[in-house]
This record gives structure tokens, C-alpha cells and sequence, in this order.
């Protein structure tokens, strides 16, 4: 199988303070993780993409390493997670399914064990694209003050035979999340699901 090969690693932190409400006492974070990788299948079609899916754990699980790093280091902060990939204009959209497995394994080995499944998107674009990345409650997909996303890209990137893989975690709910439903503090952690 072709070598992983890293052109750059960006990471980002939001804090946010208010959304036009009360300032929060606790302010809550983003943080996003992004590496910009050679497309190994950009140009042409390949059948078994499979894989590559094993040549990209290392680089998942040092991404997921260093955004909890950045976000203060105790997995027990974090309550939300979400990935996504966003593919070149020389590739196909398949190809950022292969971010799937090594992105959210990662995550949920650095976090212990997060129960719920990690939600992504993928798309294809071009040079500066912006991608917006779906975040869900790390233990329990259906906590609606967690449904969240956040918005990220580089300037130069993806190049056509490039994909940028992307990790996000977040330390809370929405800012200001009053919609009801399912609370963290009600978590069964069953299923994932509730």
C-alpha cells in the first residue's frame, strides 16, 4: 500500500464566550485538527481502497493526540467529537470514506471508550475549500445541546491529489443550547445512542 505523505498539520481553537447571550462562565471549546495528505488514488480509479484505511490509523491517532493536547490535555473534558475529509478535485468522493475507521477509532481510544459513533462529512473541492464538520455528544448521539458543527479549511489546500483529513472535539454543549430534549446529565450510555 502507498506511504502515508504529510504535507501540513493545522490545528484551531474557538472559545466561545456568547452567541448574543450571557456571557458564559465557563466558555466552551472548539478544536479542529486538520492534515493535508497525498491522495495516493487521485486520477485514476482503484477498485480496494480498503487498505489504506490501516496505513492511516498511525496518522489518526497522532492527530487525536494532539488536539486533546491543545484542548488541555483530560479526555474526561471532552463531550463532543465529529471528523470529516475533504478530497481534491483529482480524486472521488470515496476516497474520504477512508478517513472513516482511522479518524473515529482514533478519537475514541484517546477519549476511553466514547460510546456513540462519530459523525463526518466528506466532499469534494477545490483549492480553499471549506468544509463544515458535524459534532454530536461523545457518548450518546442523541443529546441535542451538542449538535454542533464547525466550519474549517486552509487556504491552499486540497490540492487536486491531495485529501485533507479533519478531527474536531469540543469541551461542551452549544453556548447558549436551550432546545430541550435529551440532557447529558441523562445519559444511560447503553447504546450510544441515548
Amino acid at each position: 500500500m502507498p506511504e502515508v505523505v504529510v504535507r501540513k498539520i493545522a490545528t484551531v481553537v474557538e472559545e466561545i464566550f456568547h452567541e448574543g447571550g450571557p456571557v458564559s462562565a465557563n466558555p466552551p471549546k472548539r478544536g479542529a485538527i486538520m492534515a493535508v495528505i497525498s491522495n495516493p488514488f487521485a486520477g485514476k480509479y482503484v477498485e480496494d481502497l480498503q487498505p489504506f484505511m490501516e496505513d492511516l490509523k498511525p496518522l489518526g491517532l497522532m492527530m487525536a493526540q494532539r488536539l486533546l493536547a491543545v484542548l488541555g490535555g483530560d479526555a474526561s473534558a471532552i463531550e463532543g467529537y465529529g471528523k470529516a475529509t475533504l478530497v481534491g478535485s483529482g480524486g472521488e468522493l470515496e476516497h474520504g470514506a477512508l478517513w472513516h475507521a482511522p479518524g473515529g477509532y482514533a478519537m475514541r481510544e484517546v477519549l476511553g471508550g466514547a460510546k456513540a459513533i462519530v459523525p463526518s462529512a466528506k466532499k469534494v473541492g477545490g483549492v480553499g475549500a471549506r468544509l463544515d464538520v458535524p459534532i454530536t455528544h461523545v457518548n450518546a448521539a442523541y443529546v441535542r445541546s451538542h449538535f454542533d458543527s464547525m466550519e474549517v479549511g486552509m487556504n491552499d489546500s486540497p490540492r487536486a491529489g491531495e485529501l485533507m483529513v479533519v478531527l474536531v472535539m469540543t469541551t461542551g454543549p452549544r453556548v447558549h443550547s436551550r432546545m430541550g430534549g435529551l440532557e447529558a446529565s441523562q445519559i444511560r450510555g447503553e447504546d450510544g445512542l441515548r
